[in-house]
């Protein structure tokens, strides 16, 4: 279901809830791994018709299903900076939100001032960021059952030509280092403290591992690519035989940054 504003998202939550029907709030999709059963019950799709952004002098609003790389256009546009790190995340303002995306120094917690939801209760509020609580890749939104309608951000004024430089470092980056070239769900694991999982998973010498069509990308071991035919449970055997390793020769037990949706 793909609603179009606010009041029909409303609409929909009530009629799952008074059904007692089952509900996913989904975006891009750019961070899940959906079970291979599929969902038995409501997609709603905050996405393509609740995309629209304004801008406001340095303030940008931007509603939920605006993904993070028209935002980045639209700021590059207006000639404003700080948004440049998101501007590279296949996701959008309301999953970036949801776990404080962020990237090459950056994270959404720095830049945003302000969050619309809706309530369980069906309120429409707006929040500061920081009654959000974001910390690395994580906000009240993952315990608080509100539904994210959209954000404001506020950045600093400077030059198209500074701000363009900085975007195409970071795509230049993400291109170099991430196997954009195969299926995936983006990161894997959160980074684990003084260290980063990728690493780690490399220095366990997994980097090429596969379990049925799952594999470690040999570009970037913090990456589980689909080489063909791959199956969520090969990423699930994937996932835990990793977190087994790492536990026994490193003593760290490695947390999923990617969200598995399923429920059958």
């Amino acid at each position: 279901v793909i609603p179009q504003s606010a009041e029909e998202v409303k609409n929909i939550v009530a009629l799952c809830k008074e059904a007692d029907m089952p509900y996913y709030i989904l975006g891009n999709g750019s961070n899940l791994l959906v079970g291979d059963k599929g969902y038995r019950g409501v997609i709603i799709q905050i996405y393509k018709e609740m995309n629209h952004i304004r801008i406001e002098d340095d303030k940008v609003f931007a509603q939920a299903g605006a993904l993070l790389s028209r935002v980045g256009t639209a700021t590059l546009e207006a000639e404003l900076t700080g948004f440049e790190f998101a501007a590279g995340i296949p996701g959008t303002v309301g999953g970036g939100l949801f776990m404080n995306a962020g990237a090459y120094g950056g994270e959404m917690k720095d830049v945003l001032t302000e969050i619309t939801h809706l309530t369980p209760d069906f309120k429409i509020e707006t929040i500061k960021a920081e009654e959000a609580k974001l910390s690395y890749r994580h906000s009240i939104y993952k315990e608080n059952g509100c539904i994210i309608l959209g954000g404001k951000v506020k950045l600093t004024p400077d030059s198209q030509e500074s701000i363009k430089e900085k975007m195409d470092d970071f795509l230049g980056r993400r291109k170099d280092k991430q196997p954009l070239e195969y299926p995936s769900a983006g990161s894997v694991f959160k980074r684990p403290v003084d260290n980063f999982a990728g690493r780690m998973v490399e220095m366990v010498g997994l980097k090429g591992f596969a379990i049925g069509g799952a594999q470690v990308s040999e570009k970037h071991a913090g990456f589980i690519i689909n080489i063909g035919g791959a199956t969520a449970d090969d990423v699930n055997a994937l996932i835990l035989y990793i977190k087994e390793k790492i536990l026994e020769i490193f003593g760290c037990e490695l947390e999923c940054e990617m969200i598995y949706v399923k429920n059958g």
